[in-house]
């Protein structure tokens, strides 16, 4: 048994501070017991008088709990009472008395509610707090690290800027030297070049007019020997002639006066001299005829001497013409001399402008470094200086956290104290309504076997509930225990006059669930923890763009080579699209399903997702267009378009939109009932329709393409048009977040007007969808297809190499070269067949889309072939697609991750080069890069069966018949 005495109070008042002195007592139960009264008391009652204030005993019994013996204190006469006696006084005074009584315990129920609720939250304060303090310390600790590191990252950057910048300018020092000893070089060298033309032409003109002359004098000199030598002849031809002539003539005379002797002998001698006279006649006409042909020679010879005499005047005359020219020659060479003297000070004068043109251009290069490195320490100060107002911020809001649980806690120490200052106050006033005397009344208290002290003691369970708390579930034993304790509890009285009558006061204790869900607790909306998560998260998203930034900066002030733009409308050559739709896509909330891929399709290998169309159409798939700023269409709202396109981005994905610039649906209809008035943001009229659309009686120039007949073709020949339409696409690109382009139907349009949207919105990646039927001859796939990529390619050269196409060719070849047709995938000139073969990094490569696949079927690709396809597609050059139904539907999924593997290991990007070993109805294999050999087809081959295969070859992959890789070791 233990016993302790309490100060005087109103009845159930019991004061925390007092603790209970027990001896082997277990904490069991105790009792409020009303000692009895003496005659004595009754008399002072009704006289209204107390001469002592009563004593109060609490005691505690191990056996009954409902036990109300107690001792007794003995009256006037001595003798004891062993019963309860009722207190005599007035009715009115036990009414007050007894709703003070009321009221004194209503206010202690509730200051003891008040005070187990503000100890709860204190403790639960004290446990955040001390949660808080320590995210906030670590928090600090890392944004303190961070800032050393971004600090001293800064200056290790400031200090390799001032070191760039003294290189640069030292650089700059020496180009300008450079420059200048370039400068003297350049006026030295034409000086030198100047006088070695003049020279070098002056000398050739001396030579040309010595030559000239020389050539005067010799033809003269012939001429002249011509003439002396035909003179000479000619005359000693005459004088021998003239002398054969008079030998002859002398001869005839001779035998003349021989003829005429003999005449005279014969006329002397009586012969007949008519015969001799007939003789001398003869040998006169005979002498007639050498004289006539002597004279003809002399006139042979007077016009050969004057045909002489003519060649001499006109060599003469080529003389002097020679004389003239060169005379002339003389006079070009002094105009040339003169020309050659105006244009070397004219070219002196360029140099001079080109050599300050050239400081100018170095001094506002020099200005325009020195700018950019005044903004780019600029931006890194800022940074700096923002990770600073974080940090400010962080702790600016941990003391203002302190100061509010500071705040509650002084407010719950204030409310704690005045109701205890009301209590004692209500104690004192009740304890002057109702003196009693010390001696003859004892008011017995027996509290539950201890539990009292669950609110008393400091190191109590219950605090320590409160504090720590349990961490898990309540186990089923320990909840057996409590259920097995609990009903010894006396039973809380509701009725006020049946707890005013009964000896039995309850304690309003938790619930054990209460007690033990303490720590489950989930914060709840407006709580500091949940607004502490928010800010959190806020200033760990700005902690990381300020990462990025620093990063950004750090990379480009270190000149760090990154994956750059091979060509234009290729990206970085590297990319593999993925096609994130298909033809039905538009009957599920596309948007929601494809943001939550984009963390697997960026850990498949996929660096690029094509969105599907998104803007307003009246088809669902998207593409029939009308109001082109609506982009809430079937697939979702612009919201979730954006989210979507951000989670893309998160996971460094390229978002490309399927962009229908050839066409669009009018929203109004033109007086003449035919729809060709548009509506919404872009209001366009009949004028921006092609005249030769037959359908909407368009006012505007004819097309530059095919007709498109579903839908009004527009006249991009407009400059409205095209300024609205580029216009629309950077929105696209600035405020909704895509990368790049699919260009719809882009046969309906010349690639002119293609280049000139692609070089305003400035796309990562843009893909035209050129379209056309592949060549076929009695039903069968020709081989030469040249015509077919040919026009292809003539779209991409119109687009100025800005955009690359589908390689459509590729994919009717694949139809049939998998067909055990492997000789097709190679040209005559040993290059691969399609697009591929003439400009890989212009060609699209895919196998199925949604338009030839899904629901629609117009040109499946063939399933069993589609491993074999891939293999192709993914180890070529060229930009590989994948379809969204082939790796989320087909069971090739793996498949695709793998051979997406090997392409990334071994390089291949869309101007890897190809070499052909084989290409026959057995199968393909081809070396691809440097690194990769891959073989289509049942036939048996590896590597080393190639002479030509140098280096050590170890097999990748192995499909069997399908395909086989191997890669360089």
């Amino acid at each position: 048994m233990s016993v302790f005495l309490l100060p005087s109070s109103a009845f159930g008042m019991l004061l925390p501070h007092f603790p209970v002195v027990s001896s082997g007592t277990p904490r069991g139960q105790f009792h409020l017991i009303l000692g009895g009264s003496s005659n004595r008391k009754r008399k002072h009652l009704l006289t209204g008088n107390w001469q002592c204030r009563p004593r109060v005993i609490v005691a505690s019994k191990m056996n009954d709990p409902y036990d109300t013996s107690a001792d007794v204190a003995d009256n006037e006469d001595g003798s004891s009472s062993g019963g309860y006696e009722m207190l005599e006084m007035r009715e009115e005074e036990l009414m007050e008395t007894r709703r003070a009584l009321s009221e004194a315990q209503a206010r202690q129920e509730a200051l003891e509610k008040e005070r187990d609720q503000l100890l709860e939250e204190f403790a639960c304060s004290e446990a955040k707090q001390q949660e808080y303090v320590a995210e906030i310390l670590h928090d600090k600790e890392l944004t303190i690290s961070e800032l050393e590191s971004a600090k001293s990252l800064f200056h290790q950057k400031l200090q390799e800027s001032v070191e760039e910048k003294f290189t640069l300018e030292s650089k700059l020092v020496l180009a300008k030297q450079d420059t200048v000893e370039l400068a003297v070089q350049v006026e030295k060298l034409a000086e030198i070049a100047f006088q070695q033309a003049t020279s070098h032409i002056l000398e050739d003109a001396k030579l040309r007019v010595s030559a000239a002359e020389t050539l005067a004098a010799e033809s003269a000199y012939q001429i002249e020997e011509q003439i002396r030598k035909a003179t000479e002849g000619t005359i000693l031809s005459i004088v021998e002639q003239s002398k054969d002539a008079i030998t002859k003539a002398l001869e005839v005379a001779e035998k003349a006066g021989d003829q005429a002797a003999k005449a005279v002998a014969a006329f002397n001698d009586s012969i007949n001299p008519i015969d001799s006279i007939a003789s001398v006649q003869s040998e006169n006409i005979k002498l007639q005829g050498v004289v006539s042909e002597l004279e003809s020679q002399l006139l042979l010879s007077k016009s050969e001497v004057d045909r002489l005499k003519l060649e001499l005047q006109q060599v003469q005359a080529q003389a002097n013409a020679a004389e003239l020219r060169a005379s002339n020659a003389e006079k070009a060479l002094l105009e040339f001399q003169e020309l050659s003297r105006k244009r070397a000070l004219e070219q002196e004068e360029e140099i001079k402008s080109l050599l300050e043109k050239i400081r100018k251009e170095a001094v506002e290069r020099k200005r325009a470094v020195s700018k950019a490195f005044k903004a780019e320490l600029e931006s890194i100060k800022a940074a700096v200086n923002a990770a600073k107002e974080t940090t400010c911020s962080r702790d600016n809001a941990y003391m203002r956290r302190c100061e509010a649980l500071q705040r509650s806690l002084r407010t719950s120490e204030s409310a704690l104290k005045m109701w205890r200052q009301r209590a004692e106050m209500a104690e004192s006033l009740l304890l002057k309504e109702r003196p009693q005397n010390e001696e003859d009344e004892e008011a017995i208290y027996v509290v539950n076997g201890g539990r009292i002290d669950l609110l008393t003691d400091d190191d109590s369970q219950k605090w320590k509930l409160l504090s720590d708390g349990p961490r898990k579930e309540i186990s089923q034993r320990i909840a057996r225990r409590i259920r097995s304790i609990r009903p010894k509890f006396p039973p809380r009285k509701t009725d006020i006059f049946e707890a005013l009558n009964t000896n039995f006061k309850s304690l309003e204790l938790p619930k054990p669930d209460e007690v033990w869900s303490i720590a489950q607790e989930k914060p709840k909306d407006g709580d500091m923890l949940i607004e502490h998560v928010i800010e959190k998260e806020v200033i760990e998203k700005k902690r990381k763009a300020l990462e990025r930034a620093l990063q950004r900066k750090t990379v480009k002030w270190q000149r760090i080579p990154e994956e750059k733009k091979l060509e234009p409308g290729t990206g970085t050559g590297r990319e593999i699209v993925f096609q994130g739709f298909n033809w039905e896509s538009w009957r599920r909330q596309w948007y929601q399903e494809l943001a939550l891929k984009a963390a697997d399709l960026s850990q498949s290998g996929m660096t690029a997702v094509w969105f599907p169309p998104p803007t307003e159409s009246v088809a669902p798939q998207g593409y029939m267009p009308s109001d082109l700023y609506n982009l809430n269409s079937s697939y979702g709202s612009v919201e979730e378009l954006k989210f979507c396109i951000e989670e893309m981005h998160s996971q460094d994905l390229l978002a490309l939109g399927d962009v229908v610039l050839n066409h669009r649906c009018a929203q109004k209809q033109s007086p003449n009932g035919v729809w060709n008035i548009f509506g919404g943001k872009l209001a366009w009229g009949p004028e921006a329709i092609v005249c030769d659309d037959p359908n909407f009686q368009g006012l505007g120039n004819p097309s530059s393409g095919d007709i498109f007949h579903a839908a009004p073709n527009i006249d991009h020949s407009q400059d409205f048009v095209r300024r609205d339409i580029m216009q629309w696409l950077n929105w696209l690109r600035n405020d909704i977040g895509f990368d790049g382009w699919r260009l719809d139907f882009v046969r309906g349009f010349s690639g002119t007007y293609a280049k000139e949207y692609i070089e305003a919105s400035n796309p990562a990646f843009a893909i035209g969808e050129y379209w056309d039927s592949l060549a076929y001859e009695h039903g069968n796939l020709c081989y030469n297809q040249d015509a077919h990529r040919q026009r292809i390619i003539n779209w991409i050269n119109a687009t100025g190499g800005t955009s690359s196409a589908f390689d459509v060719t590729t994919k009717g070849i694949l139809h049939s070269a998998l067909h055990n047709q492997y000789w097709r995938l190679i040209d005559p000139q040993g290059k691969p067949t399609g697009v591929m073969g003439w400009w890989p990094s212009r060609a699209v490569t895919f196998l199925e889309n949604h338009d030839t696949g899904s629901t629609q079927g117009h040109w499946p690709f063939p399933h069993d072939k589609l491993t074999q396809g891939y293999a192709y597609i993914l180890t070529h050059p060229g930009t590989p697609v994948i379809f969204y139904d082939h790796f989320y539907e087909f069971g090739i999924r793996d498949l695709l991750t793998e051979l997406i593997e090997v392409r990334r290991r071994s390089g291949i990007h869309c101007g890897s080069s190809v070499k052909i070993y084989h290409a026959n109805n057995e199968g393909y294999v081809a070396q691809v890069g440097d690194t990769l050999v891959i073989k289509l087809g049942h036939f048996d081959w590896n590597p080393s069966k190639e002479n030509q295969l140098d280096g050590s070859w170890q097999k990748y992959i192995d499909k069997g018949s399908d395909y086989q890789v191997w890669s360089r070791q």
